[in-house]
């Protein structure tokens, strides 16, 4: 079984179509623009620290809904202005993953973020990429654990 959902597939292969590092950077900034920061409706300033994605330079928060269809919807907000890469794997991690099984969220691999965006990154970038993926894997769990999921967990 494939370790990535099929819509997260989908943009690996497409990610890999890249050329050459730029080209697969200009990829990855025209992913990032298309971040929206989460809905007042959600989350409004100033936000939890309970959502504060651990080790993030760009301060990222994720919060996740639950949907009609017992799936989760994912939403973010990076509070770096210049936090380019947190929101491209915000936008990455919201329009691949929102709408899965929280069973298959779970299970998504860590080196997601090399995936993306190689292994030239900082230690201080990767490890605030990563806790955004490790935000969302442990949303799901908790999801899971609940067994009976919060509007907003």
């Amino acid at each position: 079984m494939d370790p990535y959902p099929e819509r997260l597939a989908m943009l690996l292969e497409y990610l890999d179509l890249a050329g050459d590092r730029d080209e697969r950077i200009q990829m990855l900034i025209d992913i990032a623009s298309r971040f929206k920061v989460v809905s007042e409706s959600i989350a409004t300033r100033p936000f939890p620290k309970s959502h504060l994605t651990p080790a993030c330079e760009s301060e990222a928060y994720v919060w996740c809904e639950e949907l009609p269809s017992q799936a989760l919807k994912f939403h973010f907000a990076v509070e770096n202005p210049q936090g380019i890469s947190a929101k491209c794997m915000a936008v990455i991690l919201d329009e691949t993953l929102s709408g899965e099984p929280a069973s298959r969220l779970a299970q998504v691999p860590g080196e997601l973020v090399y995936r993306i965006f190689g292994k030239d990154l900082s230690m201080g970038k990767s490890m605030g990429l990563m806790g955004m993926v490790s935000m969302v894997q442990a949303c799901a769990k908790r999801y899971l654990a609940s067994g009976q999921a919060d509007k907003r967990l």
